[in-house]
């Protein structure tokens, strides 16, 4: 199976690459596509062309980069900045979608290098037949986004501080006097600011436990009901809140494999799930279409992750 060859940018003998050296960047394999359709695309390296490399009956859609940019030190420093990740990851994209345009394609994953093109022939060669195998399976097929959030939940009440007077009537009940000593023990007892604090602790996390699990059993039934109408489904690793945003807690990353000409009805499935009872609790969010670059490994289609 071909994958990114960390560190795969040197020289034969095992030092670093020079700075005039590049190396072989694949963005995809596709079946028939037109050259033309890769003519102006800036891919990884500005003033380098995108082509195709022919290795079998398939072709690698690549680009010639330097070296010294895409060495293996070089590219983790590059991919460790958000901005720069985006900024490759985006060209990527757009050289894929051109190539998947025209033509049945697999993307590769971002930063695929080799040191030549003939080592990238060969290697690719290695996988032509599962690389067919793909293609077939997601021909005329398209891969649709679903995430579920946890909607942000009410605050529990909390108890006013006391700031200054208050301009309102109060809401607390005094005591009299004439109060049975025993009640008056114990409703002092019950309003100790220790007890109340424990009580209030107690609700909030009841309620926090009660909306994790409604939003779970909907984001499954979400899932459940989106693989009623794709050819195939991939639950995805869920991002943290360092990713979605502080409070936004994902409950399902999903990835559907979906038949082109039924967007409609996944997208009107979705709408139907966002009103009905028992979905008010989370937040559904549709991204797509795309290219199937979650079914691209090969093995087990409905496989989760």
């Amino acid at each position: 199976m071909t994958r990114p060859l960390p560190g795969a940018v040197v020289t034969p003998d095992g030092h670093p690459a020079t700075t005039t050296a590049t190396a072989t960047y694949v963005f995809a394999v596709c079946h028939g596509c037109d050259p033309a359709v890769l003519t102006g695309l800036a891919g990884q390296a500005a003033g380098a062309p995108v082509r195709l490399l022919r290795f079998g009956s398939l072709e690698a859609v690549v680009q010639d980069v330097p070296a010294e940019m895409f060495g293996e030190e070089a590219l983790r420093e590059r991919l460790a900045d958000r901005a720069e990740l985006e900024r490759c990851a985006r060209a990527h994209h757009a050289v894929v979608a051109a190539a998947a345009g025209r033509a049945p394609t697999l993307p590769l994953p971002l930063a695929t290098l080799y040191l030549s093109d003939e080592r990238a022939r060969a290697a690719l060669r290695e996988d032509e037949n599962r690389f067919r195998s793909v293609m077939g399976r997601v021909a005329g097929r398209v891969e649709w986004g679903v995430k579920v959030y946890a909607a942000p939940g009410r605050p529990p009440p909390t108890r006013p501080e006391r700031t200054g007077p208050s301009t309102t009537a109060p809401t607390t009940t005094t005591l009299t006097a004439t109060a049975p000593p025993e009640t008056t023990s114990a409703a002092r007892t019950n309003t100790r600011p220790g007890h109340a604090y424990l009580d209030r602790a107690r609700g909030a996390r009841r309620a926090r436990e009660e909306r994790q699990e409604a939003g779970l059993n909907a984001a499954a039934s979400v899932d459940r009901a989106l693989r009623d109408i794709a050819v195939a489904g991939r639950r995805l690793r869920s991002h943290d809140t360092g990713v979605t945003g502080a409070g936004r807690v994902q409950l399902l990353n999903a990835a559907y494999l979906v038949d082109e000409g039924r967007e409609a009805d996944l997208i009107g499935a979705v709408e139907l799930l966002r009103t009905s009872p028992g979905y008010e609790r989370v937040e559904l969010e549709v991204t797509g279409p795309w290219v199937p670059y979650s079914f691209v490994d090969g093995g087990d289609l409905d496989a989760d992750q």
